[in-house]
């Protein structure tokens, strides 16, 4: 059981340096990080946004946004598969009754992880959700559809299903892994975070019992924070590539390049051209970093007194942390080769990697939408729209 803050914070920085060196291998080999997520779970990590008066850490925004980003510096998949389970803690926190509460919470304190059954594709738009749940004669419901991208599924103990009820409302059945008619195939085939196993969920007449189906339309009915916190960890995962790649950049830079022979000097490092550069990316990886912190305070803010303002405020500095760190992470991930030189483009360093995680990860919502929210919020006042995306 993690504690407090600090604990939570100091075991994420102590796994991160735990999970580096085999990250490289696990992705060149698509070896998924089954070990190294038990080695997680294991340690009380995913459990510390259990409330407190459930017996969890309850830790702040801030903490948890840089928790993904100490994992994500080291592997960014490993990093993406919890995300989602987060994002579904916080659902039951929202509108879970009490009895599902108490029960779930129990199950995440006691180990047990959440994946992800939420995107279709072949649909209208990424919220034309056509998983169904339809309500039985004995009270419980029965759930049928298809979901792709559904990072920690493979790995999960319970699988959240965002679908739709008989009245077109959007619920989440909570499922467990191994109910009947349930099926998870590893058909992930991204380019990049190779090892998260984003595949497809089928769902063919689940049963599922009513105590474990929340209306998760409610959400959205007043201020809220779902898609803030949701968004938050997907910038801090930006944010951890990008310290992961310049890190990487500088490793191979001071021990491996060559100088170039008009520099005049004996060491790459020591070229005034290639510092300038270092201290351009560097810049980028910092504002990422305090934007994050920023998005991350924002949250929290909101958390403490929520309202129409809190929660537009939260929403757009979120905004503004992940169209930056996708950015810089991507920027970051390409100078790599820029300042590393030509033996860095050797497939078997995999330093590509970086910027695989960075392309495939920024895809998962336009940051142009962001920039748009931004601009409409500073021009004329208008509040971001309540979705799970801002």
């Amino acid at each position: 059981m993690i504690r407090d803050d600090a604990e939570a914070l100091r075991t994420a920085a102590e796994l991160a340096e735990e999970f580096r060196p085999g990250a490289s291998g696990r992705d060149a080999r698509r070896e998924l990080p089954r070990a190294e997520l038990d080695r997680l779970t294991a340690t009380g990590l995913l459990a510390v946004t259990v409330p407190a008066e459930h017996g969890g850490a309850d830790v702040s925004a801030a903490t948890l946004a840089e928790v993904f980003r100490l994992l994500a510096s080291a592997d960014a998949s490993l990093a993406q598969i919890p995300q989602s389970h987060f994002a579904y803690v916080n659902v039951l926190r929202q509108q879970g009754s009490p009895e599902q509460r108490a029960f779930f919470f129990a199950e995440v304190l006691g180990g047990r992880r959440f994946g992800n059954a939420q995107s279709e594709a072949g649909t209208k738009h990424l919220q034309d959700i056509r998983t169904r749940l339809v309500a039985a004669d004995d009270g419980s419901y029965r759930l049928t559809g298809v979901k792709n991208y559904s990072t920690g599924a493979l790995f999960a103990d319970w699988i959240p299903v965002l679908a739709r009820a008989d009245d077109e409302l959007l619920h989440v059945a909570y499922v467990p892994a191994d109910a009947p008619g349930l099926a998870v195939t590893d058909d992930w085939d991204g380019m990049g975070q190779r090892t998260t196993a984003s595949g497809t969920v089928e769902l063919a007449d689940v049963v599922v019992p009513a105590a474990h189906v929340v209306p998760h339309h409610l959400t959205f009915a007043g201020p809220q924070l779902h898609g803030a916190l949701a968004q938050l960890l997907h910038a801090a995962i930006d944010a951890g590539i990008a310290a992961g790649a310049l890190a990487e950049a500088a490793d191979f830079v001071t021990t491996r390049s060559r100088p170039w022979f008009e520099s005049g000097y004996e060491t790459a490092a020591e070229d005034p051209l290639l510092i300038q550069r270092f201290g351009e990316l560097a810049l980028r990886h910092r504002a990422a970093d305090a934007l994050l912190a920023t998005a991350a305070r924002a949250v929290d803010t909101a958390r403490a007194g929520l309202d129409d303002d809190s929660a537009a405020e939260a929403s757009i500095a979120v905004a503004a942390a992940k169209a930056y760190a996708g950015s810089a992470a991507l920027e970051i991930a390409d100078a790599l080769f820029e300042v590393s030189g030509t033996r860095a483009a050797l497939d078997g360093l995999n330093l590509h990697r970086h910027w695989r995680d960075a392309r495939t990860h920024t895809l998962h919502d336009p940051a142009r939408w962001k920039i748009q929210h931004l601009g409409r919020y500073v021009l004329n006042g208008t509040r971001p729209p309540r979705h799970g995306l801002l």
